[in-house]
């Protein structure tokens, strides 16, 4: 059994106005991730992930290459909390609004 883990994720790029965030929210899902996703207003795209270490890898990657007209320029990533989990609101994976 894999490890849990919590990823902070923040998405720089041409990644607002192409459905990145309905992309990262379907992905997350279909790999049984919870966590929120939400437009910064510095053009970037914020995302939290929570589950075994090793799914949420897989889907950074996914997340890396992005949705048909996106252009990932990179992804600054960290330990996310428990806090900032929490802002998910209970839902299993949220879009908020922006931040």
């Amino acid at each position: 059994m894999s490890a849990r883990a919590i990823r902070h994720l923040v998405i720089r790029g041409r990644v607002q106005g192409v459905g990145y965030r309905a992309f990262a929210e379907y992905t997350a899902l279909d790999h049984g991730l919870a966590g929120w996703v939400r437009n910064r207003r510095d053009g970037a795209v914020e995302a939290v992930l929570a589950g075994p270490a090793a799914t949420v890898a897989q889907v950074v990657e996914a997340y890396r290459r992005g949705p048909p007209g996106a252009r990932v320029d990179g992804i600054d990533e960290r330990d996310g909390t428990p806090d900032e989990f929490a802002l998910s609101g209970g839902e299993r994976f949220a879009v908020l609004p922006t931040a």
